[in-house]
């Protein structure tokens, strides 16, 4: 993933973290998605 990627990336997975926070979602359903997110992107890099 070159820098551009990996800012769009990072700005992404902010905004999904806030929406997650604002729908209400509990703090581990968030943990989850999150991991979920990481390892997607860890895999495809």
């Amino acid at each position: 993933m070159d820098i551009l990627e990996q800012q769009r990336f990072d700005l992404l997975y902010e905004q999904h973290l806030t929406n997650l926070t604002l729908q209400g979602k509990r703090p581990a359903i968030i943990d989850a998605y999150s991991r979920a997110i990481r390892r997607i992107a860890t895999y495809f890099n």
